[in-house]
């Protein structure tokens, strides 16, 4: 029996099968958060940069649209692109000052993006732009910090907010 007690062969399989998993959760969730990282990044430059069109009237003139918008704002998610049209949500609205609350569709059970509407102002015209991305999650830990709309679901959101240039 001591020298059973003593025999130390398979040790290290023993090691790695108690350390593998949690080694691998680890992994995925550093990859989850820089996937989310990344996203938010994206989504944040493609409202600053589409949200720029109505700034300097473009959408006016082109007559934009809230879904012309919505391409607009998916064609520059480069890799996110894909689903883009599926899971994005616009609020582009005239706002009176920048202290304005306007209604959040995260504030009830759910999403609800019944109080959100679309206009692209007249020149000096305070305009609000608000992106949401609803993203997919591969593990449920960050289930907890971020905004979530169901299970394994987070949403992201982008906000800009501006004067639009005057006219000319």
């Amino acid at each position: 029996m001591r020298r059973l007690l003593r025999d130390r062969d398979g040790t290290a399989a023993v090691e790695f099968g108690l350390l593998v998993l949690p080694f691998c959760v680890m992994v995925f969730a550093i990859l989850e958060v820089a996937l989310i990282f990344t996203l938010d990044s994206v989504l944040e430059n493609a409202a600053i940069s589409t949200g720029r069109l109505v700034r300097t009237g473009q959408a006016s003139a082109q007559g934009m649209t809230a879904a012309r918008f919505k391409t607009s704002l998916c064609s520059r998610m480069s890799i996110f692109a894909g689903s883009c049209e599926a899971n994005a949500t616009i609020d582009v609205r005239v706002i009176p000052q920048f202290a304005t609350t306007p209604p959040d569709p995260l504030a009830g059970e759910g999403f609800d993006p019944s109080g959100l509407t679309y206009a692209n102002g007249n020149p000096g015209d305070l305009i609000l732009v608000r992106v949401w991305y609803k993203h997919p999650l591969l593990t449920s830990f960050l289930s907890q910090a971020l905004s979530s709309v169901g299970p394994r679901t987070a949403m992201l959101t982008a906000t800009t907010a501006f004067r639009n240039e005057p006219a000319g």
